[in-house]
């Protein structure tokens, strides 16, 4: 069993930096894909971008692009995201999640493609 465990969240100004972390435990994830989700009430929830545990190849939402970093240290067990120039649209509940094999839909930018899941994060930005 794969568990993880954000940190992180908080209140920041827009224009504001912020840091989530995600601790993963459990049996050998190394093939794994890692991800970060965002969202809100009555929306979807939302890929904000992904990471792979053994190579460290990133993809990111195009609304992220140029202000937010995903990043892992595996001897920690631990992947962030950096996120920088924070917006009121950034508002969110984010949450880490994680996967291997063939994902659902044939893409990583699917919620569905993911098995395990934090618990989340408030992330709230103020105008």
């Amino acid at each position: 069993q794969v568990q993880l465990v954000e940190s992180g969240g908080g209140l920041v100004q827009a224009g504001g930096s912020l840091r989530l972390s995600c601790v993963v435990s459990g049996r050998t994830f190394s093939g794994y894909v890692m991800g970060w989700f965002r969202q809100t009430p009555g929306k979807e929830r939302e890929f904000v971008a992904r990471i792979s545990w053994s190579i460290g190849s990133t993809y990111y939402t195009d609304s992220v692009k140029g202000r937010f970093t995903i990043s892992r240290d595996n001897a920690k067990n631990t992947v962030y995201l950096q996120m920088n120039s924070l917006k009121p649209e950034d508002t969110a509940v984010y949450y880490c999640a994680t996967g291997s094999g063939t994902p659902a839909g044939g893409t990583w930018s699917s919620a569905s493609a993911y098995y395990y899941w934090g618990q989340g994060t408030q992330v709230t930005v103020s105008s």
